[in-house]
């Protein structure tokens, strides 16, 4: 039996890689912040580990045969020294003792926004070099840096990349990325960005990333990506799936670049806020990608975003103290 350490295990991501593992025969050791925070069942494959990622947790890779990384800092209002911490820094902490410890490979889990975006007509991929507005994030760099770190030092541990694009489905407990669906759930008016966005069904990023473990290239990255919807068809499916019928008013251009402005100026005088320029820019942006690679290379059959959008809303409604928390 093959075994793999995972990190982030108690987010979105981590939780639907964890499970897929498990079916799939691997046995596991999650290494997490705390325990109690592990949203599956229990499994006689899977042992959870509280650990530092930036402290020695080479104790832990005793046999492992790959890492699966997908621990991050995804909040949009913080310095950069915060993103490097933790996207960049623990994954060089964890990457020398995979080295150190002749993990065979490490999996790290990226994002699509370190690769150059398309739009209707064409669409970004793997060999995109990364675009305005996302060269100008601070956590889109910070995964930049570690990408490049990994590819350049891997010696003798191979190095695989995956880049998932939005990912929507069951087990957001905080909510992370799943925040974009109570934009326009149960509310009479929504107010939408006219730019778009590539969705993904979480279960599929974490089918190719089972399947990467297994079939992934080394020194290759893989999109994990699916539909290309504007925020307004995206938001008309939510509608149609939860039976609403709420006005929709597109937001104008000049106001988010107007709120980007506020946010840039806000944080010069270190007041925490997702608002900044490159953040207002993005929403009016379509970036859209391809899955061509991952499908092809990794098998992956991906599912619809109503699917995704279905069973994100089945498990907010399952769960009222997450959805009374983000309704909050």
């Amino acid at each position: 039996m093959k075994k793999v350490c995972v990190t982030g295990a108690t987010g979105l991501l981590g939780t639907n890689v964890i499970l897929k593992l498990l079916q799939n025969g691997y046995s596991v050791i999650a290494l997490v912040r705390k325990k109690s925070s592990w949203l599956g069942e229990e499994n006689e494959n899977l042992k959870l580990v509280e650990a530092d990622l930036l402290c020695d947790i080479s104790g832990h890779l005793t046999d492992i045969d790959c890492i699966v990384h997908v621990a991050a800092e995804t909040r949009q209002n913080l310095r950069y020294d915060e993103y490097r911490k933790v996207n960049y820094e623990a994954v060089v902490n964890l990457f020398t003792h995979a080295e150190l410890m002749s993990v065979k490979k490490f999996l790290f889990v990226s994002t699509a926004n370190t690769l150059g975006f398309g739009n209707t007509a064409f669409r970004g991929n793997e060999k995109a070099p990364p675009i305005y507005p996302f060269t100008h994030s601070l956590y889109a760099q910070s995964k930049q840096a570690a990408e490049d770190y990994l590819l350049k030092n891997s010696k003798n541990t191979e190095v695989i990349i995956v880049n998932p694009t939005l990912m929507i489905g069951a087990y957001d407990s905080k909510p992370s990325s799943g925040k974009i669906i109570f934009w326009a759930w149960k509310k009479k008016l929504v107010f939408y960005p006219k730019g778009g966005k590539n969705f993904v069904h979480v279960e599929d990023a974490a089918n190719g990333i089972v399947n990467a473990v297994e079939y992934g290239r080394t020194g290759e990255k893989y999109l994990l990506a699916n539909e290309n919807l504007t925020y307004r068809e995206f938001f008309k499916k939510v509608n149609r799936i939860t039976s609403q019928n709420p006005v929709m008013i597109a937001i104008p251009n000049t106001l988010l670049s107007l709120l980007g402005l506020i946010g840039d100026g806000l944080r010069t005088l270190k007041i925490k806020t997702n608002l900044s320029t490159p953040n207002m820019k993005a929403l009016q942006i379509c970036n859209y990608y391809s899955n061509q690679k991952s499908a092809d290379e990794l098998g992956i059959q991906y599912q619809s975003i109503d699917r995704a959008i279905e069973d994100a809303v089945r498990y907010f409604i399952e769960n009222p103290v997450n959805n009374k928390k983000t309704s909050s």
